[in-house]
């Protein structure tokens, strides 16, 4: 199901923009309305609740955002919530305004020594701080990296 700007889920999450998709999941900007902030409002694809079979996706979406709301590191995305509305699987995180690694490479590379440096030191602390706590990433990748605004190369923030 795709969402439209405007609707309201759950009587909180007012949906503004489709920001991306990836393979289980389509994200979208939203406003929390209760706490009146901007979020990463990200939905399961219709495809992966519609029959028996694939409940194990609905559960694994779940465990997943449970278990990352775990984590408190500069580098990794703030999980605010998880839940649903009828159909709709979602989990609600942090909103970071700025742009992935991957278009950071595009637009800049080649780095300087201590920008490449500066990079990998963040994602490896956010990495190593999962890791303590017994989670796995399995899909780093630069679009699962993302970078605040903030200076020439802002804070390293691993989400997904």
């Amino acid at each position: 199901m795709v969402l439209e700007k405007n609707m309201l889920i759950n009587n909180r999450y007012r949906i503004q923009e489709q920001i991306g998709v990836g393979g289980m999941a389509i994200v979208y900007r939203a406003i929390d309305e209760k706490l009146d902030r901007e979020v990463t409002f990200k939905v399961l694809k219709e495809d992966y609740i519609n029959d028996e079979e694939d409940k194990t996706f609905v559960s694994k979406f779940r465990a997943e955002a449970q278990a990352a709301a775990g984590l408190l590191n500069p580098n990794i995305v703030n999980v605010y919530d998880v839940g649903n509305d009828g159909n709709i699987h979602y989990i609600v995180m942090e909103y970071i305004d700025g742009f992935t690694l991957k278009e950071l490479i595009s637009s800049k590379a080649p780095f300087t020594d201590e920008e490449a440096v500066g990079i990998g030191l963040q994602i490896g602390a956010a990495l190593e701080h999962a890791h303590k706590n017994g989670i796995v990433h399995r899909d780093i990748k630069p679009e699962n990296i993302l970078i605040t605004k903030s200076g020439n190369i802002g804070t390293i923030k691993v989400t997904d």
